[in-house]
């Protein structure tokens, strides 16, 4: 039988560990909301830098830099994959989706006789990629919750990325990291990043309806134009990427922390119900050692 004491401690530690629980979730309430709201407001400027690309790309456009971070270098031998996922845990299933999906997605380019490098984004993947692919990691950039999400941080990721394409490290770069749909949902998407994937947009958007047939006159020209937007799209994207995952960690997280604590409470309850049981069940034992004692006097 269970001893009385040991009910009661382990009662008070799950009752200790809900309030924690319930707290998190509040904070993770909180901060979702600011993070869902920055995320939801780059939205659209992301996705009006890339039209805005895609229609610049049957240009006639020169320089060999520009030619190159728009149309790639005309071969996909290497490959460099950026896992977005968060610096902390409890969070539910995460950033095991995204290690997960990661995995998968660099042993197909290497069973298609690819190469492939790692630059990890947040503690959770920089430490299971480090335990199975460590010399595929090139750079890790980690305490991203220290601020937020910043510009900062991405012109930062973008710099290294460019700076590793221009020097003819890889051929292709591919962003991996949870889009956030709802506190209850997060995808996991694959975002080329370098060389932009105009003909996958355009397959996405075939059966919507274009209705704005609007002519563009730039000013100055194309390749002027490209030359200073081309590096900062590729810091937009990022920047956007990094919104995404941390409103869906904030999601995740609440998600996660409200299950706990029900779970907590159920257990509680659980719990309790022993507890009284075995004290009716030592009290009952007791009257009847004293019944038993009176009687045989």
């Amino acid at each position: 039988m269970a001893n009385l004491k040991d009910l009661k401690l382990q009662i008070n530690s799950v009752g200790s560990t809900k309030k924690i629980t319930s707290a998190m979730k509040m904070v993770a309430a909180s901060k979702l909301r600011r993070s869902q709201e920055k995320a939801e407001s780059a939205r659209p400027y992301s996705t009006r830098i890339e039209e805005m690309l895609s229609s610049l790309t049957s240009s006639n456009i020169s320089g060999e830099g520009v030619i190159k971070l728009l149309k790639g270098t005309g071969k996909k031998e290497n490959y460099l994959i950026v896992p977005v996922t968060a610096d902390r845990g409890l969070c539910g299933g995460f950033n095991s989706s995204i290690n997960r999906e990661t995995f998968k997605y660099i042993k197909s380019l290497e069973k298609e006789g690819k190469k492939v490098n790692l630059i990890t984004i947040g503690k959770k993947s920089r430490d299971f990629f480090t335990r199975s692919l460590k010399d595929k990691i090139i750079e890790s950039f980690i305490d991203l919750g220290i601020s937020g999400a910043g510009y900062d941080m991405a012109q930062q990721i973008s710099n290294k990325i460019q700076k590793l394409y221009y020097d003819e490290k890889f051929d292709v770069c591919v962003l991996i990291y949870n889009q956030f749909k709802s506190a209850m949902t997060q995808t996991v998407t694959n975002q080329q990043l370098i060389p932009l994937d105009f003909e996958h947009k355009e397959s996405e958007n075939e059966n919507i309806e274009v209705s704005n047939n609007s002519v563009y006159i730039y000013e100055p020209d194309e390749s002027e134009i490209l030359k200073d937007l081309l590096p900062k799209n590729v810091s937009i994207q990022i920047f956007k990427v990094l919104l995404e995952s941390n409103a869906g960690e904030q999601g995740a997280r609440m998600v996660a922390m409200d299950n706990a604590t029900r779970n907590a409470g159920e257990m509680i309850d659980s719990l309790t119900l022993k507890y009284n049981r075995t004290r009716q069940a030592f009290i009952t034992k007791e009257l009847i050692e004293i019944i038993s004692g009176a009687e045989s006097v």
